[in-house]
């Protein structure tokens, strides 16, 4: 790991302890006797923990950690405070000033360096970091040098122990990803430890290869039955072993990236609480003796404060205590969604079984009489630690089954509804297709009867006006106007149908030759009128031939006709390039609009200026936008009224051919513009103008 953790104690013997611990645990221990030398480390050494003695010679420990969350070097560094301090308010205010954890002193080492590990292990992992950690437990310092150094060469991180209590400590500590283990140790040997992993949640998945120089067959069984997950003999080449670890390594597959449960072997911290101090003292020298960290707190009202600012493992609770009881002190606990599932344990100097049954009641998950003996206490606690993981574990699985079962609903329904979308989006085009045929028909059965209304109108007034009165002849004037208006709109909707019914043709086609043709249309119509236009050259594209010319016969028909009241009308085709994208437009100096309609432009039958002034049925521009979105483009305009009009189009990607079905899933629609809205820039390029003579 080769951390850097500054030690900040002014007791020396405190310093070298903890460097000591520190040192044999892989990081680099910086030891300050003061708050003055803690800074000098601190300006030149980025640090990945503090150990911080809220007493100090130079400063008060809690200010100083305050002053240290402003120093770049240790702002993310995870803060451990220490101090002789065991009052429960002491505890409060540390914590309560942001420290990431309080121990009281005495303390043991292996702890300290057990929860500065966890801290350091709880930051995110820095990225590209992927390198898995190897633990080696042997007795043999040769044996561990050897493998060390293989393991190394291979590109792991090695971690190693000298016994199998020691590498019990260092699994829960480092949670590596493989293990490789003697089967012979003092104390425990390879095959108990092997099962006191499995029985640890936190640890019970790592892989576990047992060693051993014995030729023995029933070593072999014995390994596997204990629940290793491989066995090598220590004659084996090197290259075997570092082969059956690999092997084993791609067997356990990779981690959820979760945060696992906490291990059994892992730090833990227990709350006494007890009116009577010489039980306390008693009390937390037996369990730090098992490598806890013990909390003192004489009343009920201490446990619950000391609780709202620092969770435990287990809680140790006095059955009598003047104030608060130990009963109600039970019950505060338990019913609170944040603390009920901490293990606790009643304590009582009374034989009374009633007492008993009704601290059970209170909701105690376990209940044991005084003693000085303590073996039976620690057991019961090691128990109910044992039972929280196991809760704990059970509730994470429920919890991922819960949130599989959860996202495969969802799933599900995300595949119902685009089923039933594509079934309805069928549905709408077919109904889309009856409907245009039916108005197709429709229009075409309505045009044989308007012929007669218009034709005997019209023969009336030739052959019988004379006779008529002045009313009668305005109505049959109205008649004739009326009828030639409705016979427009039925071509109309005629043309608009044949555009979204016909067969979309794709070939190269010049826009501008087709801009000048119906620019000279429009002249000869009407000679009489003089008319800038100005015309880009070269505007080459695909696309159908025939739609696209109705796109520039209405384009450019609406710019001639609503310029008509301009003395110097000038109209333009051009083309410019938005985003790679070519984009055509036409451009005139005419009435123009108010952008306010702007939605309203391209609607069938949508009209922004009155009929006496611009003559009209407004099928124009709904018929450009169904053009232009089948070929697959987007159609716009921007517009002020009095000061013309621009409409720009364009033919999907690069101008080329697009989608083939008016009403294709997925094409991209038309950008509808704001009033204060710039149209593309860049507008090129090479342009012909001309006028009328």
């Amino acid at each position: 790991m080769n951390e850097a953790v500054l030690i900040v104690d002014d007791s020396l013997t405190v310093r070298m302890d903890l460097a000591e611990a520190f040192s044999a645990a892989g990081f680099r221990p910086l030891p300050c006797g003061t708050a003055g030398e803690a800074r000098e480390v601190l300006a030149r050494e980025r640090v990945a923990i503090i150990i911080l003695d809220v007493l100090l010679p130079d400063a008060d420990g809690i200010e100083f950690f305050q002053e240290v969350r402003t120093s770049p070097s240790a702002a993310a560094a995870p803060v451990l405070l220490l101090s002789t301090e065991a009052e429960v308010h002491d505890r409060i205010r540390g914590l309560s000033s942001g420290a990431d954890e309080y121990i009281g002193k005495p303390y043991d080492p292996n702890y300290v360096v057990s929860r500065a590990r966890e801290l350091v292990r709880q930051r995110p992992a820095p990225p590209g970091n992927g390198k898995a950690t190897v633990l080696v437990i042997d007795d043999s310092p040769t044996v561990r040098e050897q493998l060390k150094q293989a393991l190394a060469a291979q590109g792991y991180d090695v971690a190693v122990a000298a016994t199998g209590e020691d590498g019990l400590r260092i699994a829960a500590d480092t949670r590596p990803n493989a293990i490789l283990l003697d089967a012979m140790l003092p104390g425990i040997d390879g095959a108990t430890v092997v099962r006191q992993l499995r029985l640890d949640a936190a640890l019970r998945r790592t892989p576990c290869l047992l060693m051993t120089a014995s030729e023995e067959q029933e070593m072999e069984l014995q390994a596997l039955e204990a629940g290793a997950d491989g066995f090598v003999r220590k004659q084996e080449n090197l290259s075997v072993i570092l082969a059956r670890l690999s092997a084993v390594l791609r067997s356990a597959g990779q981690e959820s990236g979760e945060p696992g449960p906490a291990s059994l072997l892992g730090p833990k911290k227990i709350l006494a609480v007890d009116d009577s101090q010489t039980y306390l003292h008693e009390l937390a020298s037996a369990l730090r003796g098992e490598g806890y960290d013990v909390v003192l707190a004489r009343s009920g009202e201490e446990a619950i404060q000391h609780l709202a600012v620092q969770p435990v493992d287990c809680v140790l609770l006095d059955l009598l205590m003047p104030g608060l009881g130990g009963q109600e002190t039970c019950r505060r606990i338990k019913s609170s969604t944040a603390l009920r599932d901490i293990p606790l344990i009643m304590l009582t100097a009374l034989e009374d079984r009633e007492a008993m049954i009704e601290g059970l009641a209170a909701g105690a998950d376990d209940y044991i009489a005084k003693s000085s003996d303590f073996q039976v206490l620690k057991a019961r606690v090691r128990a109910q630690i044992r039972r929280r993981q196991f809760e704990d574990e059970n509730r994470r699985m429920r919890e991922q089954l819960l949130r599989t079962e959860v996202e495969a609903a969802e799933a599900r329904a995300a595949r119902e509804i685009a089923e039933t979308r594509a079934v309805l989006l069928e549905e709408l085009r077919c109904k889309n297709k009856e409907l245009e045929a039916f108005c197709y028909s429709v229009s075409h059965d309505l045009r044989a009867p308007l012929r007669s209304i218009h034709g005997f109108s019209r023969a009336l007034l030739e052959d019988c006006g004379d006779s008529l009165s002045d009313n009668g002849k305005d109505s049959l004037h109205r008649i004739v106007a009326a009828s030639t208006r409705m016979g427009q709109l039925i071509d109309g909707l005629l043309n608009l149908s044949r555009v979204t019914r016909a067969e979309i043709r794709s070939e190269s086609i010049d826009l501008s030759s087709i801009a000048g043709e119906i620019t000279a249309e429009l002249r000869q119509h009407e000679s009489d009128r003089k008319v800038e236009c100005v015309i880009a050259e070269n505007a080459v594209t695909e696309g159908d031939p025939t739609l696209l010319r109705l796109v520039l016969q209405n384009l450019l028909g609406n710019a001639w006709k609503f310029t008509g009241k301009q003395q110097r009308a000038r109209i333009e085709f051009g083309i410019t390039e938005e985003s790679g994208e070519k984009v055509y437009f036409v451009r005139d100096n005419g009435a123009g609009f108010d952008m306010s309609y702007a939605d309203k432009l391209f609607g069938a039958f949508q009209r922004l200026h009155g009929e006496q002034e611009f003559p009209g049925i407004g099928i124009g521009l709904a018929t450009v936008q169904r053009i232009v979105d089948r070929h697959g483009g987007r159609v716009w305009g921007i517009g002020a009224a009095g000061q013309g009009a621009t409409i720009y189009f364009t033919l999907g990607n690069g101008g080329g051919y697009g989608c083939q079905e008016g009403h294709s899933a997925g094409r991209r629609q038309p950008r509808r513009r704001g009033p204060d809205s710039e149209g593309p820039q860049k507008e090129q390029h090479s342009q012909r103008s001309g006028s009328d003579p």
